[in-house]
Formats: structure tokens, sequence, C-alpha cells
């Protein structure tokens, strides 16, 4: 497949289908990509297979039935092979109709979906970031089960990793980050203005295995159009006026950290496909490159919009939305944290006095 493709693994891939030429076709591709390609054509053949292998990832068909097109087969097996091994990490495989059951399917624990007919490279490198986040998942377990706790509890302590409050609503969001934090999903975090987004996203990257590696913002609601491509994505020497050396986006800058993009749906419309592009494939080509560059980043993503909404009036895509939010993280507005707005004052009065080295003595009743 050229320099472009993923690297090469030692991995173990179980594909489950009733259609033995995607199973023959999966095998021949995957084969020159990982050690042990196992397959399966029928489903009830899961639960002996993954009790006797250690897969790395599972591709699992969502209909098995010739006549069946719900997808509810999917849905029951997913639920299985979680229940069997909570570190299973599935990708699913599904006919481009099934498009809307398989974003569900993700919510429900799916690490990806692949539509029929796929392209290779963009199977292979879901295959291979699959892979990876089950060794994150398997580490992560195993570092729970031989370390002992060593923070304070979090209804003890007024914050968490520069995040102030202590009301049950951030107790909840400091829950899920610790539980995010050690896997390579996408976040997404919602809230209003000043709730604390990039804290968050600094959070997750802070916890996570990509901690020494560079963690970077891009503001997309301050890029224009004809910037977006430039600074996300780079571009070489000479690709438009004012061009005047090579450059490499936010996207290489971030390569083996973390990626935050504020106000992503900010992204018109006509450049959101080529964002999914580079989500999907995991490369980038710089603008007016020929040949496109491997990344490997951890995205983390926010929006004060109502997206949602935006999705349902076509202003977002919805295959772009369900990439990027692996893992929705809602910050609640201040008005809703009780006391924790006390604290804020307190954190803040404190910082202002000392960076002016003005005196205080606290707030009045």
């Amino acid at each position: 497949m050229g320099s472009d493709s993923p690297t090469s693994s030692d991995g173990q891939v179980l594909v489950v289908d009733d259609n033995r030429d995607v199973l023959t076709a999966l095998r021949l591709l995957l084969k020159e990509h990982v050690d042990t390609v196992h397959t399966a054509t029928d489903p009830s053949s899961i639960p002996h297979l993954l009790r006797e292998n250690d897969y790395d990832t599972i591709l699992l068909d969502m209909n098995f039935r010739q006549d069946a097109s719900s997808g509810r087969e999917g849905f029951e097996w997913l639920d299985k092979i979680q229940e069997i091994d909570p570190r299973a990490v599935v990708v699913l495989i599904t006919a481009y109709g099934d498009v809307d059951k398989a974003v569900r399917a993700m919510k429900a624990g799916a690490a990806d979906f692949i539509v029929k007919p796929w392209t290779d490279p963009e199977l292979v490198a879901s295959v291979q970031a699959a892979i990876k986040l089950h060794r994150t998942r398997t580490a992560a377990a195993e570092s729970d089960d031989d370390s002992q706790p060593t923070e304070t509890p979090p209804a003890e302590a007024p914050g968490f990793e520069g995040l102030i409050g202590d009301s049950e609503p951030m107790q909840e969001v400091f829950d899920l980050i610790r539980k995010v934090a050690g896997t390579d999903a996408n976040v997404l975090v919602l809230g209003e203005n000043g709730t604390g987004k990039e804290l968050v996203a600094r959070a997750v990257h802070r916890r996570s295995e990509r901690a020494d590696e560079p963690f970077v913002t891009a503001d997309l609601g301050a890029l224009n159009q004809s910037l977006f491509e430039s600074e996300l994505f780079g571009h070489v020497e000479g690709a438009f006026t004012g061009a005047e050396a090579d450059r490499a986006g936010r996207f290489e800058t971030a390569d083996g950290g973390t990626l935050f993009l504020d106000e992503i749906g900010n992204v018109p419309m006509a450049l959101q496909k080529k964002l999914l592009t580079v989500l999907q494939r995991r490369e980038v080509k710089r603008v007016g490159a020929v040949e496109a560059r491997p990344v490997d980043i951890r995205l983390v993503c926010a929006t004060n919009q109502p997206i949602y909404e935006m999705m349902d009036d076509g202003d977002f895509r919805q295959d772009l939305l369900f990439r990027v939010n692996t893992v929705e993280i809602e910050l609640p507005p201040l008005r809703e944290r009780g006391n924790d707005v006390f604290l804020l004052a307190r954190h803040f009065l404190a910082e202002y006095a000392q960076k002016y080295d003005v005196p205080t003595e606290g707030f009045s009743d």
C-alpha cells in the first residue's frame, strides 16, 4: 500500500461476518498487517473464541440473516462481547444504509465502524487504532489492579487538574475525565462559554499516556475558510501567495500527543468533509503537497453551540459528529453548580491578589 500505510502489528483480530467473500477479502488484507486473523460466519462461536484467544480487536457485521437489515443481531452481540470481556474493542462492519445504526452502536461501546464497500487504507487504519486502544485498556486495567489510590477522594477535593469545584455535577465530570483519559477515545466537550472546556481537554491530556507529548490547540472560531486547511494541515513552499516555506499544521504538530479543536461547530460544511477524511484515514496532506503524512493524535473537540440541532438542520455532518464524540463530556453552567461559585471567587481573588501583590481579607458576608 505504500509508505503511507499504517505500520505492521503483532495483533490478533477476529472477523465475524456471514459473507464468506467478505471474510476472504479481510483475511487477505489484514494478514499483511497483523500476526493472526481468525474468521467466523456464525456469531454463536464468539463466546468460545473469546475464551480461547485474546483478541486485540473484533470486526463484527451487524446483520447475519440474509433478509435481515435491522442491525438487531449486531447490537445483541456487541452487548454479549462486552459482558464476556469489558476490554474488548469492537469495530462494526455495516452496509451504507446502516450508518445510523452503527452510530448508535458506537454510543453503546463500539470503537469504530467500517462502511461497505470500504477502502483498504481506511480499514487498516481503523484496525490499527483499535489494536492500540485495546492495549491501552489492558495496560490501564493492569495498572489499576497493581496500584493503590494515592489521591484525595474526589468528594473531599476542591478541584481536579485545574478545574475548580466540589459540586456533584463537577464530581461527575471529574470521574468521567478519569475514566476516559486512559483510553484513546475521541472526546467532545459541550458547555457554555467560560465553563472550562479547554481545562477539561488539558486534564484529559495530562491524565493520558500521551502526557509527555505535545498538547496543541486550534480555535476554529478564529479561522476563516481560506486559512482553515493551511492552519490545520500545513502547506508546502509556493502553495499560495505568502507560502514562503514548508509549514506543518496543527495535526502534524500534535503528532503523538493531543489536538484540541475548540469551537468545532464553527467549521463550514464545505470543510467538514476534509476534516472527516483526515480523521478517518489518520493522515494529512499539506496544502500543495502530493504525499500524505500519517498522524497519531488523540482528538478532543469542544463547542458552545447546539451541535445536535445543527446536525438535524443539516449544518453539521452526522458522520463527523459521531466521529469526534466517542465520549461526550457536558460541563454544567455555573448557575447549576451550587457553592462552586464561592470556591471560584476565592480562587480568582487569591490569584489576582498574588499577581498584583495586593493584600486581601476575603469576602464580606
